[in-house]
């Protein structure tokens, strides 16, 4: 019996030693909240990790897609810094913009719009969204707003879907208006006679060089339609823009 008493005696003694070791070498448990506070930062901080590292990438193509499409050219260059001028390109596509480059610039070509009263923002935008559509090929190399805003759509070294047989050696202006008679406003006017000038004068054309789209070979449109239907408005238009070379070579 007393031999009995001792060993229980014992075990009661190393079971005390064996709970306290267990007590001494578990690991502690930390209160709820606080492991879903560090759970909360570290979500934060690899969300924003990974939002800094994609505004990075889109920040380095757009330098790159200014790099390589809007300072290819002299002249390109030499648009970039008119501030009457703003470059919007269009995403590379075959349907709108192939990246076909022009060896030469032999004239530039004069359209109107065929929706009145929109905004060259709004058709530029249109000419982008071909390429998801995929039924026709459209673009332009400039488009001049309502509001006498110039939109560049294209770099001067590559061909807009615009002009037909005469895409591939000049360049392309379309012009907004605020009717069916496509008759443009004062301020559109005033800026394609400035815009058209310039580029004459970059590329040593004459207002000979000027034509409509109307006067494309083997193509039957109106187009533009106020300077088809009404030739001394053309003939005047050609005028003004000698007159603005003039001023512009001062």
């Amino acid at each position: 019996m007393k031999n009995d008493h001792i060993s229980t005696n014992n075990n009661r003694k190393n079971n005390n030693k064996k709970g306290t070791a267990d007590e001494e070498f578990s690991t502690p448990h930390l209160p709820p909240w606080i492991a879903a506070f560090f759970g909360f930062i570290a979500l934060c901080v690899i969300v924003g990790a990974f939002v800094i590292e994609i505004r990075g990438n889109n920040t380095e193509d757009k330098d790159e897609h200014r790099y390589v499409y809007a300072a290819r050219t002299v002249i390109q260059a030499e648009l970039d810094g008119l501030d009457w001028v703003e470059q919007m390109f269009l995403d590379i596509n075959p349907f709108s913009r192939p990246e076909i480059f022009l060896d030469e610039i032999n004239g530039i070509v004069i359209h109107n719009i065929g929706n009145p009263n929109t905004t060259a923002l709004q058709n530029r935008n249109y000419f982008n969204n071909l390429q998801h559509r995929q039924h026709r090929f459209a673009s332009s190399h400039f488009i001049v707003c309502l509001d006498g805003a110039i939109i560049q759509c294209i770099p001067v070294d590559e061909i807009a879907y615009a002009s037909n047989i005469r895409n591939y050696d000049t360049l392309s202006i379309e012009v907004t208006h605020p009717d069916d008679t496509g008759r443009f406003t004062d301020e559109s006017y005033t800026a394609l006679v400035r815009l058209t000038a310039w580029l004459c004068l970059q590329y040593n054309l004459t207002s000979a060089d000027v034509i409509r789209h109307h006067d494309v070979q083997g193509i039957i449109t109106d187009c533009p339609r106020y300077f088809v239907n009404n030739p001394e408005a053309w003939d005047r238009f050609l005028q003004d823009v000698e007159r603005e070379m003039e001023r512009q070579s001062q």
